[in-house]
């Protein structure tokens, strides 16, 4: 199927989740995820009406975001390493990715330098996969009042990946898991925090069930990714 007929099809599926909890489609944000896409799919995405894009690497975002439209969006959904969270705070509207206290600090350091406040979510690891990133669950709430601290640093909400599996209902009980977090941050910050970044091609219509507010998709609307530096080149 073309792009435009994954869109509809994926809006279409994001309306019944919503509906069948009922919830507004309008409180999802459907983050489509650029890693290894040409620069002409995501132009084609934003024709689309798109205007966020997520990307998982630094270098790879720092060159398609040169080629793109310049009134996009774009947030760092990848792991990030804090020798390039200066180039992170330079380029990207949010980093969903924040997934230590060490990491948040850096951050926070070069949004001080270049004058601005960066949009953030802790990532949390609620399967406790020693292959993924994040917060342990029970790091969260002391890692919230920590960050909470830091000047530059908006705290907009969590982020989680969940384990991945050919059966979505498996992971109900990870994101369940991050809304109570989420619900627990709020309630030591004493504000609502806005935003769950969860679910993903495979399970996002599970995610929206349980409170999802950001669903992270590549393949389902682009089709599979291609080598980066293909990608890259072929603008």
């Amino acid at each position: 199927m073309s792009l435009a007929e994954n869109y509809q099809q994926i809006q279409a599926r994001i309306e019944a989740a919503c509906k069948r909890v009922g919830r507004d489609p309008g409180t999802v944000l459907l983050l489509p995820v650029s890693k290894g896409q040409p620069a002409r799919a995501v132009e084609e995405a934003a024709g689309l009406g798109l205007r966020v894009f997520g990307e998982n690497k630094v270098q790879e975002a720092r060159v398609k975001i040169g080629q793109c439209p310049g009134r996009l969006q774009w947030h760092m959904i990848g792991h990030l390493q804090s020798n390039k969270a200066r180039d992170a705070v330079q380029i990207f509207s949010m980093i969903e990715s924040i997934d230590s206290l060490e990491l948040a600090a850096e951050v926070n350091k070069w949004a001080h330098k270049f004058g601005k406040r960066v949009p953030i979510l802790l990532e949390v690891n609620c399967a406790a996969e020693a292959t993924k990133y994040g917060f342990a669950p029970e790091a969260v709430p002391g890692a919230v009042e920590q960050i909470n601290k830091l000047p530059r640093l908006e705290l907009h909400g969590l982020m989680t990946i969940a384990p991945y599996t050919l059966t979505p209902e498996k992971v109900r009980p990870y994101f369940t898991k991050l809304r109570e977090l989420k619900e627990k941050g709020g309630e030591l910050l004493g504000a609502p925090l806005p935003h769950l970044s969860m679910g993903m091609s495979g399970d996002f219509e599970v995610a929206i069930e349980e409170g999802a507010t950001i669903v992270r998709i590549g393949t389902a609307l682009f089709g599979a990714r291609k080598p980066v530096a293909a990608a890259l080149a072929e603008k």
